[in-house]
C-alpha cells in the first residue's frame, strides 16, 4: 500500500511556502490571529458569547448523558407545597407551630438525618416551642443557615442578627446549622457551593456526616452536580409528602408514615410555586425549575452514590487547546481542492464535540471543559492560515494571470490559474487555427543598425503584435526573431475562433503597416521597413507543454504549424501580404475571402488552395474571380481572360497580376509549383 505521508509533507510545505510569500507584515498579523485562537480556544468559558455556548453544551451533554433512575428510595422530602398554606391559611412567613409538631413526630421514626431548609431570620410567635423542639431532637438535624457575606442578595443584617441569636439558642443540642447557599453563578446551579471556611457544610454533606457516613460525604468535592432524570415520567425521583400529613397523623397511618421516614435522609422546606425556584443545568432544555430543596436531594444522592466528577488539570487544557490550533493551522496549510481534505474537516469537527461527552459519560467533570471554544479556536486559527495563503496566492495568481496575459488572452490565462492541470506536461491532438507572421527584410536591415536601435524596434514591433494577437484572443506560441506565431483553439477552444483568427490575420498586416509609418516617422535617415507579411492555416496539432521538469514551453507541434509557416513564406513569390488555405478560410465563416488558385508550396508535395482576405474587394468581381478559378481545370483559356480583366480593373493589385501570370503557367497537373 503506498505511503501518502510524503504527499502530505509536501502539501503541508506547500502550503507554509504559500503562507511565507505572503510577506513579514501578514505573516505577524497571522501569528497573532493564532495566538488569539489559542486563548479562544483555552478560555472561551471567559467570553460573553462563547461562555454563553460553553454552558448549553455542558447543559445537553448533561441531559444526554443523564443517568434515569427509579424513584430514591434514600431520601424523603418533607414540603411546605401550596396545598400546606392554603389548609393553614398563612403563607408567610411559614407556620413555625406546624413545623414544631412535624419535626416532634419524624424524630421518632428513625430518621438517619433531618435537614430543615428554611431560614429562621425573623421572629414568630411559635419561636420557643420550635427551639425547645429543636433542642429536644433525637435524631441529627441541621438548620439552614446563611450569612451577608455569601447570600448578600437573600438576607439583610437585621435578618442576620436574628438567625445568628436563633442559632446560639441550638447549642449543646443534636441540632446544628448547616449552610444552604448554592452556585448559582450565570442564573443556573450547575456545580456544588465552593467551601468555605467560616460556613459550616453544606446541608446535604452536613446530614451524611451527621449520620456517621462521612466517608460518603465527598470531602473537598465542589465539582459538577450529578442532575438525574426520572425513567418513568409520573414517578419523581424523591418521593415527597406534605408537611401536614406529619402534625397530628391518624394512628392507623401512623405505622405507614413512620416506614416511609425510617433509615432515610429527611428533608424539610418548601415547594411552592414562584417560590425558590432553581434553574438547574436541565432548565434550558426541560423548562422545569425545581425547588431548592429538591437541589440538595441531588447533592445527598450524589454524595452516596459516591458520584464525583475528576476534575481536569489547567495545563492539561492548554495541551488540548494547543493541539487544537496546531490542527487548525496544519489543515489551513493543505489545499482545499484536495477533496480527501474535507473528510480530514469532518474528522476533526467530530472529534471536537464528541470528545468531550466521552470524557463527561466517563466521569470526567467537563465543565470548564472549551468545547465551543475548541471549534472556534480551530476556525480562527484555519481562518488565519487561509487568508495568508489565499492572501499569497492571490499575488501568485496575479502574478500567473499578467505572465500568461503577455501570451494568452486573459479570460485563458484566468481559466488556466484555476485549472492547471490544462498545462500539465503532456500533449493533445487539437485542430487549431494557426498564424504566422513576418517581417520582411528586418534581419538584413538590422546589420545596418546599432544593437540598441535593433532591440528598440524589434520590441515595438513585437509589441504590437502581440497586443493585435491577445486583442483577437489568441495565444502566442512563441517569437523567432521578428516572426510571430499564435494559434487559436487550444488550450481551450471557444466559440468563434476561426472568425477571430481570420480578423486578427488581416489585422497584423495593418499592425506592420503602421509600424513602418512609425519608424519612417521617428527617423528618416533609418533603412526602410520590409512589409509583414501573415500565413493562416487551419489543421491538426499536437499541442501541449513540451520539455522537462526544470524547463517547459507550451507550444504546438505539427504540420499544420509548418503549412502556416509556408503560407507566410510564400506571401513574397506571391506578392501579396496575406495568404490563407481554403481549410483556413471556410472554417472561418468570413465573406471576405477570394480565391487565389492553386500552388504546390516550397518544400510540400500536395497543392495547397489559396485564398485572400480582401474585405474592400467588390462582391461582383469576388463572384467572377470564383468562376475564373473554377474553370482553371476545365477551359483555362476562359478562366485566363476572366482574370486579364479583373487585373484591368486593379492595376495596382500585384496579387491579382501574379494570379495571372501563375495561370498562363501551370504544370500538366494544373498547379502551379513555388520555386
Amino acid at each position: 500500500m503506498p505511503d501518502s505521508t510524503p504527499k502530505k509533507v509536501s502539501l503541508l510545505a506547500s502550503g507554509w511556502s504559500n503562507v511565507r510569500s505572503a510577506g513579514t507584515q501578514r505573516l505577524a498579523v497571522t501569528g497573532v490571529l493564532v495566538l488569539i485562537a489559542l486563548l479562544l480556544a483555552r478560555m472561551s468559558w471567559s467570553f460573553p458569547i462563547t461562555g454563553d455556548a460553553e454552558r448549553g453544551l455542558f447543559d445537553l451533554r448533561s441531559f444526554v448523558l443523564a443517568e434515569q433512575v427509579e424513584q430514591d428510595d434514600r431520601i424523603l422530602m418533607v414540603v411546605f407545597d401550596d396545598q400546606t398554606l392554603i389548609n393553614a391559611r398563612k403563607r408567610s412567613p411559614l407556620d413555625r407551630g406546624l413545623l414544631s409538631e412535624a419535626l416532634a413526630n419524624i424524630d421518632q421514626m428513625g430518621a438517619k438525618a433531618i435537614g430543615i431548609d428554611i431560614l429562621f431570620d425573623q421572629p414568630q410567635d411559635e419561636d420557643e416551642q420550635l427551639i425547645a423542639t429543636l433542642r429536644g431532637m433525637q435524631t441529627p438535624t441541621f438548620v439552614a443557615y446563611a450569612e451577608m457575606e455569601t447570600n448578600a442578595d437573600d438576607i439583610i443584617y437585621e435578618q442576620q442578627q436574628f438567625l445568628d441569636s436563633f442559632q446560639a439558642q441550638l447549642e449543646g443540642s443534636k441540632a446544628q446549622a448547616a449552610s444552604i447557599r448554592l452556585d448559582n453563578a450565570f442564573g443556573v446551579t450547575r456545580v456544588w457551593p465552593s467551601i468555605e471556611d467560616h460556613l459550616p457544610p453544606v446541608l446535604g454533606r452536613a446530614m451524611i456526616i451527621g449520620a456517621g457516613e462521612a466517608d460518603k460525604a465527598l470531602p473537598g468535592y465542589t465539582g459538577s452536580i450529578n442532575y438525574r432524570l426520572p425513567a418513568f415520567p409520573d414517578t419523581p425521583v424523591y418521593t415527597t409528602l406534605q408537611i401536614d400529613l406529619f402534625t397530628d397523623p391518624d394512628p392507623d397511618l401512623a405505622p405507614i408514615m413512620a416506614e416511609q421516614v425510617a433509615g432515610k435522609y429527611v428533608l424539610i422546606g418548601g415547594d411552592i410555586i414562584d417560590y425558590d425556584r432553581v434553574d438547574t443545568t436541565y432548565t434550558s432544555i426541560t423548562g422545569e425549575m425545581p425547588a431548592g430543596l429538591r437541589v440538595h436531594a441531588d447533592l445527598i444522592a450524589q454524595m452516596l452514590d459516591g458520584k464525583s466528577y475528576a476534575p481536569i488539570a489547567s495545563w492539561t487544557l492548554w495541551l488540548l487547546s494547543l493541539l487544537v490550533v496546531l490542527a487548525g493551522v496544519l489543515t489551513g496549510l493543505l489545499e482545499l481542492r484536495n477533496w480527501k481534505v474535507y473528510p480530514l474537516l469532518g474528522f476533526q469537527f467530530l472529534i471536537f464535540l464528541g470528545v468531550p461527552f466521552l470524557l463527561h459519560a466517563r466521569g470526567v467533570d467537563t465543565m470548564g471543559l472549551p468545547a465551543f471554544g475548541w471549534m472556534a479556536g480551530w476556525f480562527v486559527a484555519f481562518a488565519a492560515v487561509t487568508s495568508a495563503a489565499r492572501a499569497s496566492t492571490a499575488v501568485q495568481r496575479q502574478f500567473a494571470q499578467g505572465a500568461l496575459g503577455k501570451y494568452i488572452p486573459r479570460s485563458i490565462a484566468e481559466e488556466l490559474v484555476e485549472k492547471p492541470q490544462l498545462l500539465a506536461l503532456h500533449g493533445e491532438k487539437k485542430e487549431i487555427f494557426v498564424l504566422f507572421s513576418d517581417l520582411e527584410g528586418f534581419t538584413k536591415m538590422s546589420h545596418a543598425l546599432t544593437p540598441e536601435m535593433v532591440a528598440k524596434l524589434l520590441n515595438r514591433y513585437l509589441e504590437m503584435l502581440s497586443q493585435v494577437v491577445l486583442d483577437h484572443g489568441g495565444v502566442i506560441d512563441k517569437f523567432v526573431g521578428d516572426a510571430v506565431v499564435a494559434f487559436w483553439g487550444a488550450p481551450i477552444a471557444k466559440p468563434g475562433d476561426g472568425e477571430r483568427a481570420a480578423q486578427c490575420g488581416y489585422a497584423i498586416w495593418q499592425a506592420g503597416e503602421a509600424f513602418r509609418e512609425e519608424v519612417a516617422a521617428m527617423d528618416p535617415n533609418l533603412p526602410k521597413i520590409g512589409k509583414t507579411r501573415v500565413g493562416l492555416h487551419w489543421g491538426e496539432a499536437v499541442v501541449g507543454n513540451f520539455g522537462g521538469e526544470r524547463r517547459i514551453q507550451y507550444t504546438a507541434l505539427g504540420d499544420s504549424m509548418n503549412t502556416a509557416a509556408r503560407l507566410e513564406a510564400a506571401n513574397k513569390p506571391l506578392q501579396s501580404s496575406v495568404m490563407a488555405s481554403r481549410e483556413f478560410a471556410e472554417l472561418s465563416d468570413l465573406d471576405w475571402w477570394r480565391p487565389m488558385g492553386r500552388v504546390v508550396l516550397r518544400g510540400r508535395a500536395r497543392p495547397v488552395n489559396l485564398m485572400e482576405p480582401a474585405p474592400d474587394f467588390p462582391v461582383q468581381d469576388r463572384q467572377m474571380l470564383e468562376q475564373a478559378i473554377e474553370l482553371i481545370d476545365n477551359n483555362r483559356a476562359a478562366a485566363i481572360e476572366l482574370i486579364e480583366e479583373l487585373v484591368s480593373r486593379y492595376p495596382a493589385d500585384t496579387a491579382l497580376e501574379n494570379l495571372l501570370m501563375r495561370t498562363k503557367k501551370l504544370n500538366e497537373e494544373g498547379v502551379y509549383v513555388l520555386g
